[in-house]
C-alpha cells in the first residue's frame, strides 16, 4: 500500500513538472529586441547637449553656407520640422557641404563633459539578455563618444547611425529628379525608409521590438512601422506611443515583464531538471 501511495505521489509530481515544462517552453517572449535612440533618450535633455547642438547648427549656417544671420533660427526650425534633421533639410533644399565637416562642426564642440557615467542605466541594460541596438541620426563619432561618456558603449549589439543609413557613394551615383537633388539625399528618422533600412540591416522583427525615443515624430513613424513604442522624457503618452517614461531609468518599473522574460530560459532549464529528477525517482521506486 505504501509503495502504491509513493508511486501515485511521484507520478503526480512528474505530471506537474511536465505541465510546467510545457508551459515555460511554449511561452513565447513578447520582445526579442530593444531599440534605443541616443540623444535625450539614453541621457537626459537637461545635459544641455541638444541646446548646444542647435546653436552649433545655426552657427554653421551663417559662415559656411552664407545664410543671413537673422533668418537662421526660423529656417532651422522649419527644416527640422519638415525633414527630421536640419542637415537633411539643408541638403534637400539644395545646399551642398561635406557631411564630415558638418558633423565635426556641429558635434565636435558639444559639451560632452556634461555626460557622466551612468551605472544605474548600465546595470539595467546588462541585466537584459535581449538584443539591444542604438538607432540614432547622429554620426558614428558622436554616438560612440556619448556612449563612452555614459559608460555603456559595450551594452549594445550594434549602432545604426548616420553613416549606417547613408554610406558614402560616388557623387555620380547621387540620384537626381528632374535636375533637382532628391529629397531622400539624406536618410534619417522620422522617415519610413530610415526605419525600413534599420530593420533590414539589423535583421529585426519590428513586431517583436520595443523602441525608445524622445521624439514624438520618430515614435509615431515607429508605430506605423510596427514597433512597440516608448516615448522617453514625457510623463504622458501621445498618439503613436504605447508607453511614456519620464526617464530611461524607469524601465524596470514600467516593464517588469522584460526581467521576467529574461528568466524564462533559466526557469525552463530548472523545470527540465525537476522532470528528470522525478523520472529518476520513479525508476528507483519501481526497482525497489
Amino acid at each position: 500500500m505504501l509503495f502504491l501511495l509513493n508511486f501515485t505521489f511521484i507520478f503526480s509530481q512528474i505530471r506537474n513538472s511536465e505541465e510546467k515544462t510545457e508551459f515555460v517552453t511554449n511561452s513565447t517572449p513578447r520582445y526579442e529586441c530593444l531599440l534605443f535612440d541616443l540623444d535625450d533618450t539614453l541621457y537626459p535633455l537637461s545635459s544641455g547637449l541638444s541646446e548646444a547642438c542647435a546653436n552649433n547648427i545655426m552657427e554653421f549656417m551663417v559662415p559656411k553656407l552664407g545664410i543671413e544671420e537673422d533668418k537662421v533660427v526660423e529656417l532651422n526650425q522649419l527644416l527640422y520640422r519638415k525633414y527630421g534633421t536640419s542637415m537633411a533639410g539643408l541638403k534637400a533644399i539644395g545646399y551642398e557641404f561635406d557631411n564630415d565637416e558638418y558633423h565635426s562642426y556641429v558635434h565636435g564642440r558639444l559639451p560632452y563633459e556634461n555626460l557622466k557615467p551612468d551605472p544605474v542605466l548600465r546595470n539595467l541594460l546588462l541585466s537584459l539578455p535581449f538584443r539591444k541596438l542604438v538607432f540614432s541620426n547622429g554620426d558614428d563619432v558622436h554616438v560612440v563618444k556619448a556612449l563612452k561618456r555614459l559608460g555603456i558603449e559595450d551594452c549594445f549589439e550594434r549602432i545604426i547611425s548616420f553613416e549606417t543609413l547613408n554610406p558614402k557613394t560616388n557623387e555620380a551615383e547621387v540620384s537626381c529628379v528632374t535636375g533637382h537633388l532628391s529629397e531622400n539625399l539624406v536618410i534619417c528618422k522620422p522617415t519610413e525608409i530610415a526605419f525600413e533600412k534599420a530593420f533590414d540591416i539589423a535583421q529585426l522583427n519590428p513586431h517583436k521590438s520595443l523602441f525608445f525615443d524622445d521624439s514624438i515624430r520618430n515614435i509615431q513613424t515607429g508605430k506605423v512601422m510596427g514597433l512597440h513604442t516608448v516615448l522617453v522624457g514625457k510623463s504622458r503618452k501621445v498618439d503613436g506611443s504605447d508607453y511614456a517614461l519620464e526617464s530611461i531609468h524607469n524601465m524596470k518599473e514600467a516593464f517588469p515583464e522584460l526581467w521576467l522574460e529574461s528568466n524564462s530560459n533559466n526557469n525552463n532549464e530548472k523545470s527540465k531538471r525537476i522532470s528528470y529528477a522525478a523520472q529518476f525517482s520513479i525508476a528507483t521506486s519501481v526497482e525497489a
